[in-house]
């Protein structure tokens, strides 16, 4: 029987594994901002989630808060093996060489007593500063402390939430419909929030209340998630950037090797790829149909 000294420090076999053979190069960068999966609810996209983080190679990868829902898990368990894969994605990813950095948020809180501790590779932090390759400091945050609803209305946090999960729900009805006629993914969650005008205007509110808060800190610019929303502008004199999440949206923040920094809409080039290999297929089948 091995001793616990062994077991401690035993590498899992999958961790081993080598990667699976792909068409597609992998996307080099210098580092990746992801947010708001939502492992362990329906909502959470962790198919396409795994597509992204299979195709993407980068020297640190930060999860910036909401990685694991504790807030619907504690409800009633809900883990599929495609979460599963996520995580174990995430830990070959430190395993072979990526810093790996996660931001505990207000869904997955029951990770900030253990902030400055290492678990499979992975860090644990509050916040962070980030310097880019360009000489830039980033506030690193997944931008909670800046809701007032979550900071002084915890039960309308929740009763928000509930609302939430059932637009999410729907979301899962219209996109089964969408899969059946081999349309590609659409959010109907992010199509209404994007039409509503005081969710229109909350997102302005927190924007400006997260830059203001860089600012005061001397810092060149904040990254965050929680909105779900992904963006990247100024204000006042600070860069604001939000990487999204993964249940409506699906993007990540990324910085090149010179500093430059994008969001990548995973939905939508995964959109175009579905297109461009029906506009591909299409001339093949037309000849197929052709008389001899």
């Amino acid at each position: 029987m091995p001793s616990v000294t062994e077991l401690a420090t035993s590498i899992p076999a999958w961790l081993e594994h080598p990667e699976p053979v792909s068409f597609r190069p992998k996307r080099k960068v210098r580092t990746v901002w992801i947010s708001d999966l939502h492992l362990g609810t329906r909502g959470c996209n962790a198919p396409m989630l795994l597509d992204f983080l299979s195709q993407i190679e980068c020297e640190t990868l930060y999860l910036v808060g909401d990685i694991v829902d504790g807030w619907r898990l504690s409800k009633g368990w809900y883990w599929p093996d495609a979460h599963n894969e996520v995580v174990r994605r995430v830990l070959k990813m430190a395993h072979r060489g990526t810093r790996v950095v996660l931001i505990a948020g207000n869904h997955d809180e029951m990770l900030r007593p253990y902030a400055g501790m290492s678990f499979g590779g992975v860090e644990l932090a509050l916040d962070t500063i980030h310097e880019t390759a360009d000489g830039r400091r980033l506030l690193v945050t997944h931008g909670d402390g800046f809701d007032g609803v979550v900071l002084y209305a915890r039960w309308l946090a929740f009763l928000g939430d509930k609302a939430y999960e059932v637009l999410l729900r729907s979301n899962r009805w219209v996109n089964a419909v969408r899969r059946q006629f081999k349309l590609p993914y659409w959010s109907l969650s992010a199509y209404m929030k994007k039409r509503v005008k005081n969710a229109v205007q909350f997102v302005c509110d927190f924007e400006e209340a997260v830059a203001h808060a860089a600012r005061d800190l001397g810092v060149d610019g904040v990254v965050c998630g929680h909105i779900h929303c992904a963006e990247i502008r100024e204000i006042g004199g600070v860069t604001y950037y939000n990487d999204g999440d993964w249940v409506e949206s699906c993007t990540a923040l990324v910085e090149d090797f010179c500093g430059a920094m994008s969001i990548v809409d995973w939905a939508e080039e995964t959109r175009k790829g579905h297109a461009a290999r029906a506009a591909a297929a299409a001339p093949i089948r037309a000849t197929e149909k052709e008389p001899a």
